[in-house]
């Protein structure tokens, strides 16, 4: 059966997520090294990604902020930890002014150089910090909740749209509390925010836990991730949560008097999601026909493709388009009214359906001159695109049917995406693999995770393990929340395990 990529997933999925992209209009190269246009398709996912999850951090007490985009140096230098597991990405800002050099082209001017260095936002713990000093004072100043919705800079050797790039957007939620155990409890609420959101709105089922020690944030105490299953069996960290103890807030100063009018040091959180989202939603849901967008974060949900011939028939149906648009934008699914766009480009309809198929609407709507006469639409179902016989599985229903269905069919399609990527997770992840180099013989296996009981070893029995895994193209995952208690020894040290964790390539 053809299909409308020329590449699938079985041949090549890197191409195959590469062509997704472009076809989608998602996004393109830039013309930098490493970073990307998002295109209104790709940008409008964000936009609702940005929307749905900013209700959910207000909701939590949580108000927004917005910092430098240029952190000093020294900032960094205060957080030895820190500034090591950065240093190597970072782009930093020596000058401030050009001049000519005679020979047509722009220099920097040796004048202008900069007393400090200034580093392009890697991330904000820095800054941030600096400010949280100055804002508590008391213990009545705390918790302090803040985030921002803000781009950050990384500079990657090997990147990938989307999933590793110089330049991405994100959030960064930092908060300040007393003692550990406030701290831990917003930790925590951040990682079920981020699984309930992935789970929910993307339709991505994942694995929330806490990440080996190899695997921290630089700086950080614990960090807790939530891993999602791409249908190569790779591995996606989808977003994290950190628990940052006091060492932050003993580099930047951040103290409060307590209660008995004791001086003592914050502990501080920080956790974050990006437009690696959308690279996880393409790896999740994608078919080789293009995106298949969840409804909650599609730019538009219906789409309206009125079968035009250029004769007298035309203005009839456009009528009944606007007529069924406005009928449709008077529903409410997901608590919003349904968003609903009339495509009336001047393309073939045939054409115009198939470029929504790639991009992902979730329900394509055809009206031709018939529809209109019998009071019917022809819609098509992004996520059941085709019959049996491999024809495409439009189906033919009464206009106030399918306006009274539009709602549950949107919910419908949300659940059947979420159902297929939890059955595909569950069966790729593996309880009783005893040679990990057999089980993942050859990079084109898709063979998902290995669940191993393990002691949560340290120093340098953990960087023997963290070697030998690397041998194999491997990583370690994290320890799910949500897993059954250890009952055995350790897969890597035989001692008696702690606890059980996830192995598995990544991207």
């Amino acid at each position: 059966m053809k299909h409308a990529l020329n590449v699938t997933r079985a041949q090549n999925f890197s191409a195959w997520y590469q062509e997704v992209i472009s076809e989608a209009d998602l996004a393109e190269e830039s013309g930098v090294r490493g970073c990307m246009v998002i295109r209104p398709w790709g940008y409008g996912i964000w936009e609702r990604i940005q929307k749905l999850m900013d209700a959910e951090i207000k909701l939590a007490g949580v108000e927004n902020c917005y910092f430098p985009l240029f952190i000093p140096l020294s900032f960094f230098e205060k957080e030895a930890d820190h500034v090591e597991g950065f240093a190597k990405e970072m782009a930093v800002v020596t000058h401030h002014r050009l001049v000519g050099d005679g020979k047509g082209k722009l220099v920097p001017d040796p004048d202008s150089k900069l007393e400090e260095p200034l580093v392009v936002r890697p991330t904000s713990e820095t800054v941030i910090g600096a400010a949280m000093s100055r804002w508590v004072q008391s213990w009545r100043d705390l918790p302090l909740l803040t985030n921002q919705w803000a781009n950050v800079v990384r500079w990657e050797m090997r990147t990938r749209m989307f999933l590793r790039t110089s330049e991405f957007l994100w959030q960064e939620g930092h908060t300040a509390h007393v003692d550990r155990d406030d701290a831990m409890t917003e930790t925590l609420r951040a990682l079920e925010m981020y699984r309930a959101f992935a789970e929910g709105p993307l339709a991505m089922p994942v694995v929330a836990g806490e990440k080996p020690e190899n695997e921290r944030f630089p700086g950080a105490v614990a960090t807790y991730s939530i891993e999602a299953m791409m249908q190569d069996g790779k591995a996606l960290q989808a977003g994290t949560s950190h628990y940052l103890g006091t060492g932050f807030a003993e580099a930047a100063g951040i103290r409060y008097q307590d209660k008995e009018g004791a001086q003592q040091y914050c502990h501080t959180t920080s956790w974050g999601v990006s437009t690696r989202l959308i690279g996880g939603v393409i790896m999740t849901h994608g078919d080789d026909d293009g995106l298949r967008c969840p409804p909650q974060v599609a730019p538009q949900q219906i789409v309206i493709v009125p079968m035009l011939r250029d004769n007298d028939e035309d203005e009839a149906i456009l009528d009944y388009c606007r007529t069924l648009a406005a009928e449709l934008r008077a529903v409410s699914a997901f608590n919003e009214p349904v968003r609903v766009l009339l495509d009336t480009k001047a393309s073939k309809a045939s054409n115009k359906r198939w470029a929504w198929v790639k991009k992902g609407a979730p329900i394509i709507v055809e009206v031709g001159p018939r529809d209109v006469a019998g009071g019917n639409v022809a819609v098509l179902r992004r996520d059941r695109l085709y019959k049996d016989d491999g024809k495409l599985a439009s189906a033919f229903v009464a206009r106030g049917d399918f306006v009274a269905e539009a709602a549950a069919m949107l919910a419908d399609i949300e659940k059947a995406l979420y159902t297929e990527a939890k059955a595909r997770l569950e069966a790729n992840i593996s309880r009783d693999v005893s040679d990990l180099a057999a089980h993942f013989a050859g990079d084109d296996k898709v063979v998902g995770w290995v669940e191993v009981q393990w002691a949560r070893p340290t120093g340098a029995a953990l960087d023997k393990i963290v070697e030998q895994l690397k041998g194999l193209k491997l990583t370690m995952r994290n320890a799910p929340r949500e897993a059954a208690p250890a009952d055995g020894t350790c897969f890597f040290t035989g001692e008696k395990a702690v606890e059980r964790i996830l192995i598995g390539r990544t991207y």
